[in-house]
């Protein structure tokens, strides 16, 4: 069973929305905000999220950091009841926590392309 600690949460975030121009402070208290949620769980069943923290977990889910799940229950008066939860992907950040800056990157994805590019190409090409 991986656990992942406050640490591993925002060296995650910082190697993903930390780029994107998020401060320190605020990947701080993003990670504090999510293990709120999930504690010793690795899962939170959606009723409990208002709409704006499901907004962030929307957000969070195209980061990586969650996917989604749904279970359905049979009722006794015949209904069926979808019960949807919300994962923590506990290895996806421990493996986006020790991303090395710098480390080779995936020629099978698209980003490599323009990672490799040199900066001052870009700033050629704003003219």
């Amino acid at each position: 069973m991986t656990v992942v600690n406050i640490e591993d949460v925002v060296n995650a975030l910082s190697n993903t929305m930390g780029k994107k121009g998020m401060s320190h402070e605020d990947l701080e208290k993003l990670a504090e905000y999510i293990l709120s949620f999930f504690g010793y769980t690795d899962e939170v069943i959606d009723n409990r999220l208002t709409s704006e923290d499901r907004d962030v977990f929307y957000m969070l889910e195209e980061e990586g950091f969650l996917t989604t799940t749904q279970e359905e229950v049979h009722l006794k008066k015949g209904k069926l009841w979808r019960i949807h939860y919300w994962i923590l992907k506990k290895d996806q950040i421990k493996r986006m926590a020790n991303k090395v800056e710098g480390a080779p990157l995936d020629p099978n994805d698209p980003k490599t392309l323009y990672e490799g590019i040199a900066e001052d190409v870009w700033k050629t090409r704003e003219r």
